[in-house]
């Protein structure tokens, strides 16, 4: 064994090779000091081999694919080692990483070392792998349309939650980078203690901002355009039976985005307003409660915030206007939106709760009649003040 020494250099692992291969040319007896020499040498060409020409074990999941190709296997034989569809989608795309248990069965299963399934995949790295995807609403927003061009089951949806909702988060390229409004998002969320559900409310602002990037509008918004006299002027246009529509065209005029979005299960909104990346704001309305009244102190609520409070940030103004907030910002934006649909002056001044003195009121101010009724129902507490008179719906006029 004269020759056998630790192989440095690239001559000297040539060296090895040559004498290695001489060495199996030769009829060499099992257990010989030959055979002995053949097998040391044969372990230092590897070892050198492998300190100087490394080879980076495979990625964990080129590795399961390459197996599925040897074995014919589809992606739906993996849900025995995986635990669902979806999640075998979500391994495959990068999109979830392989838990301990996952990584046992596969190795049991398909054969592959536990040591690669262990390591880093170099896949794109997992977006927001925190996202519970099952936790959207995904029955409602398939109901509403959400999921453009999706006609399979809500089966079919819930295995495929993290590649559709991927999709739909992403949908819009409008600056934000949304998170669920409870959990992170730099939204300013006017709702009380009842239990909201941070992912609906999520689902529904990526909707809002779906709609407003399919609406042209004539101009783009310029800064202090909303104040209390434009707020008063629009108001105005409440006096007719198109008023709501009215208004839409009266804001689309001045570069504002108004858009109907009814809410989802447990998000409890009213309304909310931010800005496009473009700077034109955005007025979404939920019309939960169908009544004119609603419809006209909401929009001029968020009007509010834009005249105040929106300073060019990615803020999201978020209201549940039931919840009779304590907040600075919210208390401010209320009363500019009652002043601007009816000031303490004009209000006071009416001579009684008769409706025949609502409606002369209503004309003088050239206002509708249904938020002077709504305002004397808020002022003393009692919502089933007049009946059903002073309650004109507004959704029949949107839909």
């Amino acid at each position: 064994m004269n020759h056998i020494k630790i192989i440095k250099t690239d001559q000297e692992h040539e060296q090895a090779l040559a004498y290695l291969m001489s060495l199996m040319d030769k009829e060499i007896v099992k257990g010989s000091a030959e055979a002995d020499e053949l097998d040391v040498l044969a372990l230092l060409i590897e070892r050198y081999e492998e300190e100087r020409y490394p080879i980076d074990p495979p990625d964990p999941i080129e590795a399961i694919k390459f197996r599925m190709e040897q074995q014919g296997l589809r992606n739906k034989d993996l849900i025995p080692y995986i635990g669902s569809a979806s999640k075998v989608t979500e391994v495959l795309n990068g999109k979830r990483p392989l838990s301990l248990n996952m990584i046992r069965r596969l190795s049991e299963s398909l054969g592959i070392s536990a040591q690669v399934l262990i390591r880093e995949s170099q896949q794109k790295s997992i977006e927001n792998p925190e996202i519970d995807w099952l936790a959207f609403p995904l029955a409602k927003m398939r109901e509403r349309g959400y999921f453009d061009g999706f006609n399979g089951s809500l089966q079919e949806l819930k295995e495929y939650a993290a590649e559709h909702l991927s999709a739909f988060l992403s949908s819009v390229s409008s600056g934000f980078s949304l998170r669920p409004a409870l959990l992170r998002t730099s939204a300013h969320l006017r709702s009380n203690e009842k239990e909201t559900d941070s992912y609906a409310i999520w689902a529904w602002q990526v909707r809002i901002l779906q709609k407003a990037h399919l609406e042209q509008l004539p101009v783009r918004y310029e800064k202090n355009t909303v104040n209390l006299a434009w707020m008063k002027k629009l108001v105005q246009l409440s006096w007719s039976e198109k008023g709501p529509l009215l208004a839409k065209e009266y804001l689309n005029r001045s570069g504002i985005h108004l858009v109907f979005e009814e809410h989802l299960p447990k998000t409890y909104l009213d309304g909310a307003v931010c800005l496009t990346a473009g700077g034109n704001p955005v007025i979404a309305l939920t019309l939960r409660h169908d009544k004119l009244d609603n419809f006209w102190f909401t929009l001029m609520h968020e009007l509010a915030h834009i005249a105040l409070h929106m300073d060019g940030s990615n803020v999201w103004f978020i209201d549940d206007l039931d919840f009779n907030s304590a907040e600075k910002i919210e208390q401010e934006a209320d009363a500019l939106a009652q002043q601007a649909l009816i000031s303490i002056a004009d209000f006071n001044s009416l001579k009684s709760q008769d409706p025949k003195d609502i409606k002369a009121l209503a004309k003088q101010l050239s206002i509708s009649p249904c938020i002077i009724a709504g305002r004397i129902r808020f002022e003393s507490g009692n919502h089933k003040l007049f009946g059903s008179l002073f309650r004109d719906k507004v959704k029949q006029l949107i839909v």
